[in-house]
């Protein structure tokens, strides 16, 4: 049986069978009757009417269970049977009746529940798994899928056992309000096949995957999802999301945060970072009950709305058909009152932004005392001034004994001094060249002057060569990305739409949505797609404006390959860029991409070299006593 969220709170369950009760204005009525009543004939028909409504509540089993029969007894007169007829029909006509089929329920705004079948408005709860679910069709597939039933139950209203209760489906190792045995009691060990290597192999491993690892006593990586034994509903997961095989940060992270250390970890745009800190979460979230209804056991902090939408969404695959184990979205642009909502239930993990964050904990409508697993993902984003003081803040009402999971394909030196604030005895793991762009994306850099970039690009959006839609095109102001969104329609006849932080999260939402499926040919975007989204059908990324630092274009041209898919970047340059010329040089040449001939024989390049030449000549002089005078003589301005 499940519940409507407009009542608010879960009714109280009642016996093993865990079957949802409901008082009736008719057992208040009967109780006064009972307190008042003298005769014995009055004083036992409470307790036969209140029987009888118990059948018949019970015999609704898994049916709605939001309406109920009238009961009607000899002992009272006419008009009292008029009188609770009325307060019964009042009370049916206020309550909806539950959705029958999925088809009945509408789909959900940003931020409502989601049904685990579907994906419409989880309107109810169902009260075998706890999970959200939109109707009876879609609760009798979720009972089949557990292995809870055949389902069928779910639809019969009518006393079927002849006591006055529905059957209720076999309990199983993941029913009841519990976590299962098998989930509750699981703890990571290493898989003989693992114990088994040699040092000498797992270094080969490690370095044929591109896997560095600083910290003491390093877990092994994995090479199967297996070699975790993780439970059998959290493995079919996996499968059903559609990862067979880890990734190189997988096979090392997972590991490494089942055994609770904390992380820094630096890897690759789309080399699948997510999955591999929202494992050791899930894990560590079944092994904790929830203790209260307002303090999670997990939380995910993020820079944008969108990544912790996508980190949700993420997340609640890899929780699907596990009892109790829900999760809260907390960011900004949505209505609150539906997140406040959320927490009422016994919250397992919260995916939020830090600024909602700190809104709800001031109405004390969460507590993080009892938190024990910390992901910062985007850490440098994060750790930067707009966001630090309040991560920190966020951060101040964790537990001290807390595990701390860091994670983002750039971690610049001075973030990760930062960053080690934040952990004890980290375990650092690096794959493939720190805060180098993705391999699988084909870089181009051409030299554009400002006033033939809209030429430029127009003449990309027509070479059938490069032109592959969705094309993603990053410009530095909102202002910009709607006067470029206008031109390119203009011009090129192609559906074109314009993202950035002053439309709605409905609206960016809509959008996000509408580039997954392929509704848009052109998506022109400020900064709030260029992180750790996972744009899968986007092969071509244009920066129209070169972002502001070489961190912020690593994660823009990211967009292009994810998931191990090849794309291309194409990035306009001229002297207004010319501050990261430098830096464009030592991070873009080695991927073997061609520079423009303006950049390399820049002035302003050449200057940048000269500077940095000195910088290293002065930081590898070593000041011993021999060289002591030589160096003073050397510095020495006076005039001889």
């Amino acid at each position: 049986m499940f519940m409507p969220r407009a009542l608010k709170v879960k009714r109280p369950v009642q016996g093993s069978g865990k079957i949802l009760n409901k008082k009736s204005k008719i057992q208040q009525d009967e109780r006064k009757d009972e307190g008042t009543s003298e005769t014995p004939v009055q004083k036992e028909e409470p307790y036969e009417d209140t029987k009888t409504q118990d059948e018949t509540i019970h015999a609704s089993g898994d049916s709605a269970g939001l309406t109920e029969s009238s009961v009607h007894d000899d002992g009272h007169s006419s008009s009292s049977h008029e009188t609770e007829e009325e307060e019964e029909e009042n009370e049916e006509e206020e309550e909806e009746p539950v959705k029958s089929f999925k088809k009945s329920q509408r789909w959900p705004e940003p931020g409502e529940p989601v049904c685990v079948m579907c994906g419409r408005y989880g309107e109810y709860i169902c009260d075998s798994t706890d999970n959200d679910v939109c109707s009876l069709e879609c609760k009798a597939n979720h009972l089949v899928q557990m292995g809870m039933g055949t389902g069928a139950d779910v639809f019969n209203r009518k006393d079927t056992n002849g006591d006055g209760r529905t059957p209720q489906p076999p309990q199983s190792a993941v029913d009841g309000g519990g976590t299962g045995e098998c989930e509750a009691g699981y703890n990571y060990r290493e898989d003989p096949f693992i114990s088994g290597l040699t040092d000498e192999q797992v270094q080969r491993i490690k370095q044929e995957l591109g896997i560095e690892t600083q910290g003491t006593e390093v877990r092994r990586p994995i090479i199967e999802f297996e070699h975790c034994g993780f439970p059998a509903t959290l493995s079919g997961n996996l499968k059903k999301a559609g990862y067979e095989a880890p990734t190189p940060v997988q096979m090392q992270m997972v590991p490494v945060g089942l055994s609770g250390r904390d992380v820094i970890a630096s890897a690759d745009t789309g080399s699948g970072k997510t999955v591999a800190f929202l494992l050791p979460v899930v894990v560590r979230a079944l092994q904790k009950p929830a203790h209260t209804v307002h303090s999670p056991v997990a939380l995910i902090l993020t820079p944008t709305r969108e990544l912790a939408i996508q980190i949700e969404r993420q997340c609640k695959e890899l929780v699907k058909c596990l009892p109790n184990m829900r999760t809260a979205l907390l960011v900004g642009g949505m209505p609150l009152p539906p997140q406040l909502h959320r927490l009422k239930s016994s919250i397992k993990i919260v995916i939020a932004t830090p600024g909602r964050l700190l809104e709800i904990l001031r109405q004390k409508a969460v507590q993080l005392d009892k938190v024990k697993v910390v992901v910062v993902d985007e850490v440098d984003t994060m750790l930067k001034m707009g966001f630090q003081q309040q991560v920190l803040e966020v951060l101040e009402q964790v537990p001290v004994e807390h595990q701390t999971l860091l994670a983002s394909a750039t971690i610049p030196t001075g973030t990760e001094e930062l960053a080690g604030r934040l952990v004890r005895d980290p375990v650092r793991i690096a794959i493939g060249e720190k805060n180098q762009p993705c391999a699988n994306v084909r870089q181009i850099l051409l030299w554009v002057e400002e006033p033939s970039k809209k030429k430029k690009l127009f003449e990309i959006l027509n070479d059938s060569k490069l032109y592959h839609p969705p094309v993603v095109v990053f410009v530095d102001c909102k202002l910009g990305a709607d006067l470029l969104c206008e031109a390119v329609t203009k011009v090129t006849g192609l559906n074109t739409v314009a993202i950035h932080s002053d439309k709605s999260q409905r609206e960016r939402n809509r959008i996000l949505r509408g580039l997954l499926d392929g509704d848009f040919e052109v998506v022109i975007s400020t900064g709030v797609l260029g992180r750790g989204l996972d744009l899968v059908n986007v092969r071509l990324v244009v920066n129209f404006d070169m972002s502001n630092t070489m961190d912020e274009y690593v994660h823009q041209v990211g967009r292009a390959g994810r998931l191990g898919h090849r794309g291309t970047a194409i990035t306009f340059l001229n002297n207004n860029n010319k501050r990261l010329f430098l830096e464009v040089v030592n991070r873009v040449k080695p991927t073997g991409s061609i520079l423009p001939p303006q950049l390399l024989n820049s002035p302003h390049l050449y200057e940048q070299q000269r500077r940095e030449r000195q910088k290293t000549k002065h930081e590898d002089t070593l000041v011993t006593k021999n060289n002591l005078i030589d160096i003073i003589r050397k510095h020495d301005r006076r005039k001889k």
